[in-house]
């Protein structure tokens, strides 16, 4: 299984593999890619059964991780970067564990390599309760979406997973399946080794997805491990302060070059 990416840079510059979030798509890190295009050839994926990609009935955290791996297979890509954002942070924190030698650097952004509390059922609990079939347009969905949701940033998020096709609004994420394997996307990653080489973690300061709690299931996976916090941002970070988040990484990638 392939997923749906789209590639800018050149191929012939060093590779780096950006992966989005729960509910995301590849406009997700669109930020981050323009910023390193000229010096990196970037990969911008998307998730099975998100955007573009094949829905599939299994999520596992190993099997999102060898999706990435295949991906790099059809591009030829020996090894590279990884940068991933809260469900895209654990899977390349998966791939690093399990594929170390094909990983030269890991930057996490808002997540950390431990289990969370089901903290999204209300959304798919909202976004199930989405009747289709009684809308015309984007609007009409965001007014059913805030009985259930208040932020408008949210929701306008969640929306840019709406298409039309034949007269019919549909989604383009996999609600049955994102449902279904939930728990697995909640988890730890699966792979008990240790990834040494170089890692950056970002965190929002206003976020509680990475706390001071889980600094010793950081260093016990990633001893190399360094982070950095932006301030008055939440999870969100890298659509909040993009040009601040941005300069961290790039000054990241300069520095382990």
């Amino acid at each position: 299984m392939i997923l749906n990416y789209e590639t800018s840079g050149k191929s012939s510059q060093p590779a780096i593999i950006l992966v989005h979030g729960l509910f995301g798509d590849l406009d997700n890190l669109k930020s981050i890619s323009r910023a390193l295009q000229d010096d990196y050839y970037v990969v911008n994926i998307e998730l099975r059964n998100h955007g573009n990609s094949p829905w599939t009935d299994s999520m596992a955290l190993a099997e999102m991780a060898e999706d990435i791996r295949e991906v790099m297979q059809e591009l030829d890509i020996e090894s590279a970067y990884l940068l991933g954002h809260s469900l895209g942070g654990k899977v390349v924190m998966e791939f690093a564990l399990k594929h170390p030698e094909q990983t030269r650097a890991l930057i996490v952004a808002d997540i950390a390599p431990v289990a969370y509390d089901a903290r999204h059922t209300s959304i798919l609990d909202a976004l199930e309760a989405l009747n289709l079939d009684t809308i015309n347009s984007r609007q009409d969905a965001d007014k059913q979406l805030a009985e259930h949701i208040d932020e408008r940033g949210v929701r306008s998020f969640l929306l840019k997973n709406l298409r039309k096709e034949d007269d019919q609004w549909q989604w383009r994420m996999n609600l049955e399946g994102l449902r279904s394997c939930y728990p697995d996307l909640i988890g730890a990653p699966q792979n008990e080794g240790t990834y040494k080489g170089p890692v950056l973690f970002i965190r929002g300061g206003r976020s509680d997805y990475v706390t001071e709690k889980h600094r010793p299931d950081i260093q016990a996976r990633f001893p190399a491990a360094e982070s950095k916090t932006i301030a008055e941002t939440g999870h969100w970070l890298h659509a909040e302060k993009p040009q601040v988040f941005n300069g961290i990484v790039q000054r990241f990638l300069e520095d382990i070059r």
